[in-house]
C-alpha cells in the first residue's frame, strides 16, 4: 500500500508540473497573438500612405495634359469632334484563358507515356470517378486518338 502511495505522490507532482508548462506556453502562445496584428497595421497604414502618394502622382500627371487639352480643342474645335468619335472604339477585352477539359487531361496523360497507363493509374493521377473516366475513354476512343492494346491499358494512336 505505500508503494502505491508513493507513485501516487509522483504522479501528482509531475501532472502538476505538466499543468505549469502548459500555462507557460498558453501565455507565451497569447503573446505571440497579441504581437501579430501591430505589424499588420503599420503594413496597412504603410499601404494607405503609397496608395495616397499613387494617386497623387496620378493626379499631378492628369492636370498638365488636361490643360494642353483644352488648349488645343479650342483652336481646333470642328475637328477634334470628328477624331473623338473615331477614337472612341471599344477596347478588345484579352481573350479568355482556355480550361483543360477532361478529355484533355486524359488524352495528355496516356500521351506523356510510352508503355501506356491503365484506368487505375488514371484514377489516381487525375482524381476522376470511374463514371467520368469511362465516358472520357470510350469518346476518345471513338475519336480515333487512343488505343485498348489489352483490357484496361490504353495507348495513344
Amino acid at each position: 500500500m505505500k508503494k502505491v502511495k508513493d507513485q501516487l505522490k509522483t504522479i501528482a507532482k509531475s501532472l502538476l508540473s505538466l499543468s505549469m508548462k502548459v500555462e507557460k506556453i498558453t501565455e507565451k502562445v497569447d503573446a505571440l497573438r497579441s504581437v501579430k496584428p501591430a505589424p499588420a497595421a503599420k503594413k496597412s497604414v504603410a499601404k494607405k500612405t503609397a496608395i495616397k502618394k499613387a494617386v497623387a502622382k496620378k493626379a499631378v500627371t492628369k492636370k498638365t495634359p488636361a490643360k494642353k487639352a483644352v488648349a488645343k480643342k479650342a483652336v481646333t474645335k470642328k475637328t477634334s469632334s470628328k477624331k473623338a468619335a473615331k477614337k472612341k472604339t471599344p477596347a478588345k477585352k484579352a481573350a479568355p484563358t482556355k480550361q483543360l477539359t477532361v478529355q484533355d487531361a486524359v488524352f495528355d496523360t496516356i500521351k506523356r507515356t510510352k508503355k501506356g497507363v491503365t484506368v487505375a493509374q488514371l484514377k489516381e493521377k487525375l482524381d476522376l470517378n470511374a463514371k467520368q473516366l469511362s465516358n472520357t475513354l470510350y469518346k476518345l476512343s471513338k475519336k480515333g486518338k487512343i488505343e485498348a492494346k489489352s483490357r484496361g491499358l490504353y495507348f495513344k494512336k
